[in-house]
């Protein structure tokens, strides 16, 4: 490698290491990224219909020219691979078939090969285990602080790339111009067709997560953002000695940092022969992994509520689930479980937990009536949206479809945000539109707006309304993050209703299309908007600010700047 290069990546490195530890640098730079597909759908998917638009909305640093264009072109680059002296650095082309193709840098040029898709890389051996194509030997070295790649047939160019600045561990996607880490791959929208239900909400029937893993067999796949319930841990250490197999993914770093609870009972499991990862370390492909669902056999249990007394336990919040016994449904969510629990991010438990600390948190202890049951359903289709990828959009475009209604149960929205404005034009079109939003004293300032937001829409003639729930002893605080559109669909999951969520964490969504699951999670969330009907005056915070602020740890204390864009636990 040339002494100017490796002076030029010291210096990048130093430059990253001064702005922020490695957790800290994912967050700050977070308005920059967006994932995107691998290197194999690039080769084969259009982008468009890998991503469906969920991806940055403020422009990018790198630049591309001839993206569209039939022909050869560049289709990505890895500058700055998580190894020493970058070994493993490459650049993928697609030549199509055209000889006399060269790629320059600027110092050097190599030769390529008119085959299809190549990575050229000055470290093959290094880079096949790094990229989904064949790896040509060609001495080209990438600058991490800012490089213009040329590709050229003689003398002509056909396509260039460049960038201001390479990000540790991710990949260029030379048609997009965006960064995303390595080894994430977004999936698409995938149907999984007719399906029997079981529909439940939180607190009420908060025996239906549990008796869900104690039916399995076979498997069980745990996915979640934080895990404290003893009684779920009660319920998959009796799977395990019964001969399933269990395997368990969470969040390696939650805003406000992993409980003593949480370290109990994820200590509890790994002894008792249960496989515990977390998602962490500087090279984490997700923000956040934040989703709530499990696989037990062909069954998929999809959630808005984490596993802990205050939400699968029926301890505090108004959350929305789901139960389908579709091995379709099973089975695809065992890929995404895959995708994640194998990567290289997906740290066991016992290695995380020698250099992790822990926060105390008295756990939740609220004790409501049980009066919503569950519901068997038949649902006509089941749709699986993930994000990064396509649940953002796929909401939004269920908005934009509605004709008559959308009820929507949300902790938080933007009045600046995407999710808000196709509420808005949904009213503009004659929708009615209600959205119910979260009684906690950390969204007041952010839900405040909206109710504020939509009265002036009001007097103009729109047909949109929010509210602050009242939870009138039901629940403690709506943690729910759901919709139902015009009685015949109904969108729930983990997917806060923000551009963060939707670009920069892994989250799980199940739209239900049926009249059935549409009735019933519209007459649970009528019986919440009318108990929420009233003045300002009494919108029925849960607590007051000074005596919530003094119940919080230091360490959640250094997480509230970012209550606002991630879920607040």
């Amino acid at each position: 490698m040339p002494p100017a290069r490796r002076i030029d990546r010291i210096r990048a490195r130093e430059t990253r290491d001064r702005a922020a530890s490695p957790r800290g640098h994912r967050v700050a730079v977070l308005a920059c990224l967006v994932l995107v597909v691998s290197v194999t759908a690039l080769a084969g998917i259009p982008v468009a219909d890998a991503v469906e638009g969920d991806g940055l909305e403020i422009g990018t640093t790198a630049s591309t020219a001839n993206a569209s264009t039939p022909g050869p072109r560049i289709v990505a680059a890895f500058p700055d691979p998580v190894a020493d002296d970058d070994v493993g650095e490459y650049v993928v082309v697609d030549a199509a078939g055209t000889a006399n193709l060269t790629l320059s840098d600027g110092e050097s040029t190599v030769s390529v090969p008119p085959a299809g898709v190549v990575a050229l890389s000055a470290h093959p051996n290094a880079t096949r285990s790094l990229v989904d194509a064949p790896v040509v030997d060609a001495g080209l070295y990438l600058s991490n602080g800012g490089e213009e790649l040329i590709l050229r047939r003689d003398d002509r160019v056909v396509d260039r790339l460049a960038y201001d600045r390479a990000e540790e561990g991710e990949r260029l996607n030379a048609t997009t111009g965006r960064w995303t880490p390595r080894g994430l791959t977004p999936r698409p929208v995938v149907p999984t067709g007719p399906a029997n239900a079981t529909a439940f909400v939180l607190p009420d029937a908060s025996d239906v997560p549990t008796e869900t893993l104690e039916e399995a067999d076979e498997r069980i796949l745990l996915a979640g953002y934080t895990f404290s319930s003893s009684r779920v841990a009660d319920a998959l250490l009796a799977a395990r000695e019964r001969g399933v197999r269990v395997r368990i993914l969470l969040e390696g770093g939650p805003v406000g940092g992993m409980t003593t609870d949480q370290r109990e009972q994820l200590d509890r499991l790994v002894a008792g022969g249960v496989e515990v990862r977390v998602i962490g370390g500087p090279h984490a492909r997700f923000a956040f992994h934040h989703p709530k669902y499990a696989v037990a056999d062909d069954a998929a249990l999809v959630m808005t509520e984490n596993w802990k007394p205050s939400g699968t336990g029926g301890r505090d919040s108004r959350g929305w689930g789901v139960r389908v016994r579709s091995a379709r449904t099973a089975d695809e969510l065992a890929a995404v479980f895959a995708h994640d629990a194998d990567g290289l991010d997906a740290i066991p438990w016992r290695r995380h937990r020698e250099n992790a600390s822990f926060v105390e948190e008295s756990p939740a202890t609220g004790s409501f009536d049980s009066r919503v049951d569950p519901r068997q359903v038949a649902v006509d289709d089941v749709r699986v949206l993930t994000a990064p990828g396509n649940a953002g959009t796929a909401v939004r475009r269920s908005i934009g479809g509605a004709d008559e209604r959308v009820d929507v149960l949300s902790p938080r929205l933007d009045v600046e945000g995407r999710y808000f404005a196709a509420l808005v034009a949904a009213a503009e079109r004659g929708v009615q539109v209600r959205i119910l939003l979260s009684n906690a004293w950390y969204d007041e300032e952010s839900n405040r707006a909206v109710v504020e937001r939509t009265a002036e829409l009001r007097e103009r003639g729109l047909p949109i309304e929010a509210r602050i729930a009242r939870p009138g002893g039901r629940f403690g605080k709506v943690h729910a993050k759901g919709a139902v559109i015009d009685g015949e669909t109904v969108i729930l999951g983990s997917l806060n209703w923000n551009a963060h969520a939707t670009t920069e964490n892994r989250e799980v969504v199940l739209a239900l299309d049926g009249t059935e699951p549409a009735a019933y999670y519209a007459g649970t969330f009528a019986a919440d908007w009318e108990r929420s009907a009233g003045g300002s005056e009494e919108t029925g915070w849960k607590t007051k600010t000074t005596l919530a602020l003094g119940a919080l740890s230091a360490v959640a204390l250094a997480g509230v700047a970012l209550r606002r864009t991630v879920e607040f636990e």
